[in-house]
């Protein structure tokens, strides 16, 4: 079975709770409600065989209703195919773990949790990954601005403006070798 065809079967099992059905590029996705997303992917890993969980990610839609939307990204070793699952998340809503299907959601989970601040009900360890616990913003949500907040922690990130033009790693374009274009090369040791 092919995965538009595996898509057809999770139709037909899940009824209502698939929303809408996507091939571009010969990928297929399933659009389906949150409620029903991890019966429907515990389906996938122990009747379609889809054993390996590639990704698990999010996407901010700010200023629309639901605001966020899981991301799954299944593979099955096999029969070699790839499915997406989708499921919009309200701002407020949690989203039922999978680390109980595919262990490895684990640390995914974690990072959604720490870059846009959803939370994952049922899940075993649920803390930051990346940013230090206390950190009071989520860095991947739109409403983050590009040149991040102000910290408490100085001693964390830079504490003044990193350089871009003619700085230590900008190489120049231009004839020569690239010992002659390295603008460190030009400048005198300090």
């Amino acid at each position: 079975m092919n995965a538009a065809e595996m898509v057809q079967a999770l139709k037909q099992k899940f009824g209502d709770a698939v929303l809408e059905t996507k091939e571009f590029r010969d990928e297929q996705t399933l659009v389906v409600k949150l409620a029903s997303a991890k019966p429907l992917l515990k389906y996938c890993r122990d009747e379609l065989n889809f054993d390996y969980l590639v990704d698990v990610s999010s996407l901010d839609y700010m200023g629309k209703e639901p605001r966020f939307e899981m991301v799954y990204e299944l593979y099955g070793y096999g029969h070699l195919q790839h499915l997406r699952v989708r499921a919009a998340v309200a701002e407020d809503e949690e989203v039922p773990t999978v680390s109980d299907i595919w262990p490895t959601a684990d640390w995914h989970e974690r990072e959604v949790y720490d870059m846009m601040g959803i939370k994952f009900s049922g899940h075993p360890d649920l803390r930051r990954i990346l940013m230090w616990e206390g950190y009071p913003f989520f860095p991947l949500r739109k409403d983050f601005p590009l040149e991040g907040k102000p910290s408490e922690m100085p001693d964390v990130g830079f504490t003044k403006v990193a350089p871009m033009a003619d700085g230590p790693f900008v190489t120049c374009a231009g004839p020569g070798d690239t010992v002659t274009r390295e603008p460190r090369s030009h400048r005198p040791v300090e």
